[in-house]
Order: C-alpha cells, then structure tokens, then sequence
C-alpha cells in the first residue's frame, strides 16, 4: 500500500511539473509579427513583374515568387510579441485601423530601394510617407509598445529547407522601430532578391510614378528576409 501510495504522489507531482512547464513555455514563447497594409491590385500587378524580373536576375537560396506565402505588401510595425498576447494585438490595431481608417488613403510610389545582403539585395517598391502614413504607424507603435518585447530566429516561420533564417531578419525586426520608424520610415513593396549590381542599375534607371490605396490592414506571421507568410488577423470583411 506504501508503495503505491508513493508511486501515486510521483505520479502526481510529475503531472504538475509538466502541466507548469507547459504553462511557462506558452506564456515565453514569441511570434515575429508583421503589421501591414495590404496593396490593392494596382501596386500587385507592378509588383509581380518586377518579381519576375528579379527571379529571372537570381533564382538562388531566399529567391521566391510573390504568392500565398510570400505575400506583397506595406509594413507598417515588424515587433516580436509573446504568442500569448495575440489576441491583445488584434485588439489594439483594429481600434487604430477603425480610428484612421488607412485604407481611405492615397498612396503614391516614389522609386525603388534595395537593402543590401552579401552581393545581394533585397529590393521594394517605394511610396512616398505622406502625413498620413506617418501618423497612422505612429498610432500603431503606440498601441503596441506595451506588447513588444526582443525576439530570436526561433519567432519567425521557419524556412520548409531547413536553411537558417537570415541573421539580418533578426536584427531588423528587432531594430525596426528607432531605424525604420517617424522620419526614418520608409513604406515599401518588396519586390524580391537579385544581384547588386542589376539593382543599381534598376534604380538609376527613370521610374514612373503611379497611385494606389490598400484594401485592408493585417497582420502575419513573419518568415525569413521579412517576408508576410502566414496570415494571422485581417481588416477585410
């Protein structure tokens, strides 16, 4: 009888630990997350040629094609937020979306970027930050500050190769705020991967401007080089 009764306490105790482990891992484990404004069909159709373009210039590792998992889009905030506050985000960027209602905005592109990696570069299209731009992310790091907190490759979806998630995914989301926010911020389509040397000349070359408007405000779970790649909340009714 001692015997079981003591096995029945381990057995017990051993249950509570794992129940606690379980508890503890699920209020620590973090999502990278993208807040974004997602393009109407004038800025995907532009964007979609020019990922072609650069497939054609490089089809290496992290080249891909603008598709479900790897959709076009504006960012707004890149954070890291525990998984467990999700549903807080939710909240708090739709009531800055149903106060500001960003899709009502005109947006106009100025030209092409590219954010440089080894002899590669991570191009977009970009838009000019109008006020209005500028005032709805500033609503949006408002709100979320008190959910932000510092994340690691292991927040992000994890690449289906098995290569490792670019160390400048990492940093960038982590840093986005102080270096791609207010003044700093710079909304942009990205386009894709290609070499240096075939986006300076890109760049150089004479661009026409054209207008656009988002369709909706979502968010998504991040993948690597800060591509959208699983819908997680949107605005669309």
């Amino acid at each position: 009888m001692k015997q079981r009764s003591f096995i029945k306490i381990i057995s017990c105790a051993a249950l509570i630990f794992f129940s606690a482990f379980k508890y503890v891992s699920a209020q620590t484990r973090i999502t990278a997350i993208d807040i974004l404004l997602d393009p109407d069909k004038t800025m995907l159709d532009s964007a979609k040629v020019y990922n072609e373009m650069m497939q054609k210039n490089y089809s290496g590792p992290g080249s891909y094609s603008l598709d479900e998992l790897h959709t076009p889009h504006i960012t707004v905030l890149q954070c890291f937020v525990r998984t467990s506050d999700l549903e807080k985000v939710y909240a708090a960027v739709a009531a800055v979306v149903k106060s500001k209602k960003p899709t009502k905005y005109k947006i106009t592109t100025s030209g092409f970027y590219y954010f440089p990696y080894k002899d590669l570069g991570l191009a977009g299209i970009t838009a000019t930050p109008s006020p209005e731009l500028l005032d709805f992310q500033a609503k949006i790091i408002e709100a979320m500050r008190p959910l932000i907190l510092e994340g690691d490759n292991s927040a992000f979806v994890q690449n289906a190769d098995g290569t490792p998630i670019a160390a400048p995914s990492k940093d960038y989301v982590n840093g986005f705020i102080p270096d791609h926010s207010g003044t700093k911020y710079n909304p942009h389509v990205t386009i894709g991967l290609a070499h240096e040397d075939f986006l300076k000349v890109l760049i150089a070359a004479p661009y026409h401007k054209f207008t656009f408007h988002c369709s909706s405000v979502s968010i998504y779970h991040l993948g690597d080089f800060g591509t959208a790649r699983t819908k997680l909340w949107t605005s669309a009714k």
